[in-house]
């Protein structure tokens, strides 16, 4: 008896065949660059919108995949970062707030219960390392050598939070921290591993600080002449240093069999772009939830993909351990699917019946095919409460002070607004058809009454798997301010893992015992 195979058939397994020899023969290395705060239109080739020049990034995605549709479960930065490490949406890694040592939120991280992307490859015998943001616990119990990572140099959360200090392992080895040499330096330390472990399969974390706030830039791309465009300096360094890392790779000879992958972790904040996208981090518009994506890996990522399928964040872990063949975890439930198809065919479908997206400790959004569906109130325009001399006039606490937070002065102002602000008035359960108003400027729910009950109806089954989170012991140790008083941050010390450490000139506010 002949048996025959299908000439389809025949033809992909032959296409994978190479992938999964060389997963075996010669394990492939994996970095995964995590932008801070970098819009959908931060980067050239994602909008024609866009206002800034991004020729390195341009050309990765010339040379590989990008993904038009790429999706965070969260508008800002801690879940998404446990998001991107593990595949499952926040409610199921629990870090659903960012923590923040000079507010006194101190006592949650990600658990050591969860599975990192690092945990699974260095069982496989990887080499990794992250250097960069990590903002997933700040305190011993969830540092990033406690999740897989052999080393760590960076900030244990935002750039701008109270104290800002850079740490090694467990160390902290610089207080203040000068901003404007954290982009290169973080790029140089990685290029070091690379070069230092380039006859073994290594997993790179390279999250960096930039462009969130304080933006801060090196003397080579600063540009003292025009103060009021330091977010586009910012983005050229962030861009130069992706194309050396690039080229680090493509020098040691080892650029086929290295998968990059450079994405964001939200929305941008004041000075960024959506891209023509509604909203910006810290909402659920689009332009707080859908971020660049781009993917190269030659001779496993074709050159030029480009695929609008919706896909997400969660997706970055299997389709990382399917490309290195490494078993999920058994006991886990992985949301992502392996996304490796959409990056290798433009017009691969989504494998997602449906994408989530989260606002605080609740379950927001849902997206479906071309259809988004703001269950919860997408909320209002950031700041719009004041008036346009008091935006223009706005001092941010966090924001540069010449003493501890050393960053450039000229910060982008609150009326330097990132995204859309027109369309609709928010509110619940508006329905967007992303498609033909991929700008969320006109809801639709009105007229499409059987696409909200069926989209309402899974969401609501998702959401009985969302669990309460209550709030967890803070520390912050100032009295409560008075009526109509702001509350005061803590101007934490520096120079140790310690975050109970008050300057004099804020100790009248402390507690009384």
């Amino acid at each position: 008896m002949k048996f025959c195979i299908p000439l389809p058939l025949l033809l992909l397994t032959c296409s994978l065949l190479p992938v999964c020899d060389a997963a075996e023969d010669d394990p492939p290395n994996v970095i995964l660059i995590f932008a801070d705060d970098l819009g959908y239109g931060d980067v050239g080739c994602f909008s024609e919108e866009s206002p800034f020049k991004t020729p390195n990034l341009d050309q990765m995605a010339a040379e590989g995949a990008k993904l038009t549709s790429f999706n965070v479960p969260t508008p800002y930065c801690a879940p998404s970062r446990g998001t991107i490490l593990t595949g499952r949406y926040p409610f199921r890694h629990t870090v659903v707030r960012n923590p923040a040592p000079d507010a006194g939120v101190n006592n949650f991280g990600l658990p050591q219960s969860e599975v990192t992307i690092a945990e699974l490859l260095k069982e496989k015998g990887y080499a990794t390392a992250a250097y960069g943001k990590w903002h997933l616990g700040h305190q011993e119990e969830w540092l990033p050598r406690k999740q897989g990572f052999d080393e760590y140099l960076g900030i244990l959360y935002s750039n701008d939070m109270f104290p800002v200090q850079l740490v090694h392992n467990e160390k902290v080895v610089e207080y203040p921290v000068v901003q404007a040499t954290l982009t290169q330096r973080y790029t140089t330390k990685a290029i070091d591993f690379i070069k230092k472990n380039q006859k073994r399969p290594f997993f790179l974390y390279l999250p960096h600080a930039m462009p969130h706030k304080p933006l801060a830039v090196s003397d080579n791309f600063y540009t003292p002449e025009t103060r009021n465009n330091l977010y586009a300096d910012v983005i050229s360094e962030l861009d130069a240093e992706v194309g050396r890392l690039m080229s680090a790779i493509k020098e040691l000879g080892i650029d086929e069999k290295t998968l990059v992958i450079f994405t964001s972790d939200n929305g941008p904040w004041f000075g960024g772009s959506t891209g023509g996208l509604r909203g910006m981090k810290s909402r659920t518009w689009e332009g707080g939830l859908r971020v660049p994506m781009i993917a190269r890996m030659p001779g496993t990522i074709p050159r030029g993909v480009s695929n609008d399928a919706p896909t997400a964040s969660i997706d970055v872990l299997p389709t990382i351990m399917s490309l290195t063949q490494t078993e999920l975890p058994a006991d886990l439930k992985i949301d992502g699917k392996n996304i490796l198809p959409l990056l290798q065919e433009s017009k691969a479908k989504s494998p997602h019946d449906a994408i989530y997206g989260m606002q605080g400790v609740n379950l927001a959004t849902i997206r479906s095919g071309k259809w988004k569906l703001h269950v919860r109130n997408p909320g209002r325009v950031l700041f719009s409460h004041l008036t346009q001399q008091q935006l223009e006039n706005y001092i941010d606490p966090r924001g540069p002070d010449g003493v501890i937070l050393l960053a450039p002065y000229e910060q982008s102002p609150p009326s330097d607004h990132p995204g859309l602000t027109t369309g609709d008035a928010p509110k619940t359960m508006m329905l967007f058809d992303l498609e033909q108003d991929p700008g969320e400027q006109h809801d639709v729910a009105a007229a499409n009454p059987q696409v909200v009950t069926e989209l309402t109806q899974k969401f609501r089954a998702m959401e009985k798997e969302v669990p309460d989170f209550p709030a967890p012991k803070n520390d912050y140790l100032f009295r409560a301010p008075k009526k109509g008083e702001p509350r005061r941050l803590m101007r934490l010390i520096g120079g140790e893992l310690e975050y109970d450490r008050i300057p004099a000139t804020q100790q009248h506010l402390l507690k009384k015992e």
